[in-house]
């Protein structure tokens, strides 16, 4: 028997696939999105249809569509990888020529029914490309200058496209992503040292650029910068987020002040209390140990993510899975780092816990992936 008829007739069919879906993931993800409703129902007041429900409607839809997608033979989503990052730069430049502006960027596409966020989207099908690429390429070829030049052109067109809404936030996940993908395919070290050494001197220009006909970012990205490198220097002005989140992760001690009691969140003192700082009211209300509680349930996800990918011999189903669980993890590494004052606010929201659509479903259909590579893995 070849080792494709084994993996066919070892892979489970209809109705048994439910039965071979990494349920341990699954609940875990359907647990973290439970302690996002209870933070939503809190910094609403108590009220479950301002945020709360919504949320809870869009991770039920969310929670379907990954079992569909797991349901979907693995080598289909291979196939289809370079025609869903193709369509998903088709969204960016619809975004740009037809897209809704808000608070000074314009990043979201009307559908009528739903606004969308295509640049969300990028970051999944960014992963599919470059996992279905490093699987076609044979291991002699990975790190020759021609064939590494290939997925960083993959990566820089839509880091281009997304840095122009302007998103810087999700520009720099892109990136972070697409190289770390690069690094677990096998990219020698020596492309990674001299990207550091790029990423130095660019550091270097920004700062050089200030006040020039030739600045490279905008002034409020500057402010950003600012308020990171001393946040009470303007505690009123582009220090406030900043400096009213540390106020707010203080005063949680180790305990909290209770459900509903934080006072930051409850008396509108923290900025964005139900999207980007949405963490800061979770330490307020339950403190050092609910954190850390959420931050242990994060960590779980991605050991699932890790367990199955190792277990996995397929190497797209491996990429895949481990691209997923990077991209996971630069969302609430990020974002944690953000509303601690240990990296600037670049506006990337809490995984299943903040509140939004585009976030939320896309995120589920990446684990409906990482669910389909793992039910149809060779056996």
């Amino acid at each position: 028997m070849s080792y494709l008829e084994h993996t066919v007739k070892t892979v489970p069919a209809g109705p048994r696939k439910i039965l071979h879906l990494n349920w341990p993931l699954a609940i875990l993800l359907a647990s973290v999105a439970a302690i996002g409703f209870l933070m939503l129902y809190s910094v609403a007041g108590g009220t479950l249809s301002t945020w709360a429900e919504p949320q809870m409607k869009r991770f039920a839809l969310g929670f379907a569509g990954m079992i569909v997608v797991a349901m979907v033979p693995i080598w289909f989503w291979r196939n289809v990888s370079l025609l869903a990052y193709l369509a998903s730069l088709a969204l960016l430049v619809a975004v740009a020529l037809i897209g809704i502006e808000g608070k000074g960027a314009q990043r979201w596409l009307d559908l009528g029914v739903m606004r969308i966020q295509p640049s969300e989207l990028v970051k999944i099908t960014l992963v599919m490309v470059l996992a279905a690429y490093y699987d076609w390429l044979p291991m002699s070829r990975i790190s020759r200058p021609v064939w590494v030049l290939i997925p960083l052109a993959i990566i820089l067109v839509p880091v281009g496209m997304v840095l122009r809404q302007p998103d810087l936030g999700t520009s720099i996940l892109l990136v972070l992503g697409g190289g770390a993908m690069m690094f677990l395919a096998g990219v020698h070290w020596a492309y990674f040292a001299t990207v550091i050494a790029l990423g130095a001197g660019a550091v270097a220009a920004v700062f050089s650029s200030r006040g020039t006909g030739w600045q490279l970012l905008e002034n409020y990205q500057y402010r950003r910068i600012d308020t990171f490198l001393d946040p009470d220097s303007d505690p009123l002005g582009a220090g406030y987020h900043i400096t009213q989140s540390k106020i707010a992760l203080g005063s949680g001690g180790w305990t909290g002040r209770g459900f509903m009691q934080g006072t930051q969140s409850r008396l509108n003192f923290l900025p964005e209390k139900h999207t980007d700082f949405i963490f800061v009211t979770l330490a307020e209300e339950f403190g050092f140990v609910g954190a850390v509680s959420l931050l242990g349930l994060y960590a779980l996800v991605i050991l699932f993510c890790v367990a199955s990918a190792l277990s996995n011999r397929d190497r797209f189903s491996a990429l895949l899975t481990l691209g997923v669980a990077v991209a996971f993890f630069l969302y609430f590494a990020v974002n944690m780092a953000m509303v601690m004052g240990l990296m600037p606010v670049v506006g990337v929201p809490l995984p299943l816990v903040s509140y939004g659509g585009s976030a939320m479903l896309v995120l589920m259909l990446g684990f409906g992936l990482v669910q389909s590579a793992h039910v149809h893995r060779p056996r």
